[in-house]
């Protein structure tokens, strides 16, 4: 199961080409409300634009990155995005 920081199932983000670990899908809205100095103290990048493009939340099966992109749209993220094939297809077609 993937996880998020503190080990809690998480949804994941990715941007810059780069997938990083994102907040629990509960944690998420906060996360994203979050200064840009404290969104990068806790987890380590940059917090994403709301005019970024592609910002693609994944998680294992497919749920909570859908709760995750939902919610990151519903704040105004225009470019977010699902990958529905979540974390077990991005692994089998190799990561």
């Amino acid at each position: 199961m993937l996880r998020g920081p503190r080990g809690r199932p998480g949804a994941f983000l990715q941007f810059s080409g780069v997938a990083r670990a994102m907040a629990a899908v509960s944690e998420l809205e906060g996360a994203l409300q979050m200064d840009a100095a404290a969104f990068q103290a806790l987890y380590s990048v940059e917090k994403p634009k709301l005019e970024d493009e592609n910002l693609i939340f994944f998680c294992q099966m497919g749920k909570r990155g859908l709760q995750a992109t939902q919610l990151a749209q519903g704040l105004g993220y225009r470019g977010a995005r699902n990958y529905a094939g979540a974390y077990t297809e991005w692994l089998q077609k190799g990561g």
